[in-house]
């Protein structure tokens, strides 16, 4: 029996508005009570971009809601927080980001099996406003046919 509730939190947002090149997890450096408002999916992610800074990777805009029962300990909802990736990676994605179109997206915040919280990030092109058409056409036929294989079956 898993001990940890399984928290997933996507950014339904990116993947409408980027296409995703190259993705990898990273760990998050939390503070406090951070780590219990995650398990409570207390998290919002729509406005939030990775940056390098330094030689380190951080995630700004991250909205984690302060913990309800926490007291004067409690932690600053949108404060920058440092990425565990390594050095390797982040030299690779510094190089694509210095490109012009790329960018590092959050993309999905989830509790790993060990019981820490981990940032799936990727390396992402901004979609074209007819990219963006093209996927929801795709995505509405998709469902179409699906609708018709249950329908028939």
């Amino acid at each position: 029996m898993d001990i940890h509730k399984t928290v997933e939190i996507t950014n339904k947002k990116a993947k409408h508005e980027y296409i995703f090149i190259y993705t990898l997890d990273a760990g998050i450096v939390l503070q406090g009570t951070e780590i219990k408002s995650i398990r409570l999916s207390k998290v919002n992610m729509s406005d939030a971009y990775c940056v390098v800074k330094s030689g380190e990777l951080y995630i700004n805009n991250l909205h984690i809601s302060e913990y309800k029962y926490g007291t004067y300990n409690n932690h600053i909802p949108k404060r920058p927080r440092k990425l565990l990736v390594t050095k390797l990676e982040l030299k690779k994605l510094h190089s694509k980001v210095k490109e012009k179109g790329f960018s590092i997206v959050p993309y999905r915040l989830f509790i790993s099996e060990r019981g820490f919280a981990k940032l799936e990030i990727a390396l992402a092109k901004g979609k074209k406003s007819y990219d963006k058409r093209e996927s929801l056409k795709e995505r509405d036929s998709k469902r179409n046919l699906d609708r018709m294989r249950k329908k028939y079956q």
